[in-house]
């Protein structure tokens, strides 16, 4: 489990306890300067896709099985599959290499899913390093898993434009649009409306 939830809390100035409630959405709002607006949004976002605030690096470690569902036309066949189960760094090179800027093997591997809303990809990292002058993250990568796990999240609002979207409101076409820009689907859109919902309610009361 991460710990990047006691390390947020501790930058706003709320008890570091690990758990997410109330106290510390707001304390998150305030000191990132976020309206309630855009605070539920992005905080109910990235209460879904980081399982309650506690994944912050992304899983590549599936079954055979697994990967044929997930990636229908590029594994065919559980043999095809095999090589790869239960060995992420191998199939990451598999499925990252030559996209999102990963032209080598070893930028595939490194540049994982990572942060609440996971930045994935040696492009997402450069222009994360160089927006918030962090230059360290392309060497160390993890940091988006702990010490700058909110600030992703952060970057990836601003850099998708989903603020704009927010500044709309909080109901269930915002929350739509939302959806569909950070997982392409609408997948866990219900969870999604629930925790957006149930945020807004904790900042806007």
């Amino acid at each position: 489990m991460s710990n990047a939830m006691k390390v947020l809390q501790a930058k706003c100035g709320v008890s570091a306890d690990g758990d997410f409630g109330p106290n510390t959405a707001r304390a998150i709002a305030k000191h990132y300067d976020l309206k309630p607006e855009r605070a539920a949004h992005l905080l109910g976002q990235a209460s879904h896709e980081s399982g309650g605030f506690k994944l912050t690096r992304e899983n590549l470690n599936y079954s055979a099985e697994r990967m044929c569902q997930i990636w229908p036309n590029r594994f065919k066949s559980l043999e095809a599959a095999a090589p790869f189960a239960r060995n992420p760094k191998a199939l990451a090179e598999k499925t990252y290499l030559n996209r999102m800027g990963n032209d080598t093997p070893e930028k595939a591997s490194l540049y994982i899913g990572r942060s609440f809303l996971q930045l994935t990809g040696y492009d997402n990292h450069k222009a994360f390093a160089h927006d918030m002058n962090r230059p360290d993250v392309l060497t160390d990568p993890s940091l988006l898993e702990s010490e700058l796990a909110f600030e992703g999240a952060l970057w990836f609002f601003q850099k998708n434009d989903l603020f704009k979207i927010a500044d709309e409101g909080v109901n269930d076409d915002t929350i739509k649009r939302i959806t569909k820009r950070v997982n392409g689907g609408y997948h866990g859109l219900d969870h999604r409306t629930e925790e957006t919902n149930k945020i807004y309610g904790w900042l806007a009361g």
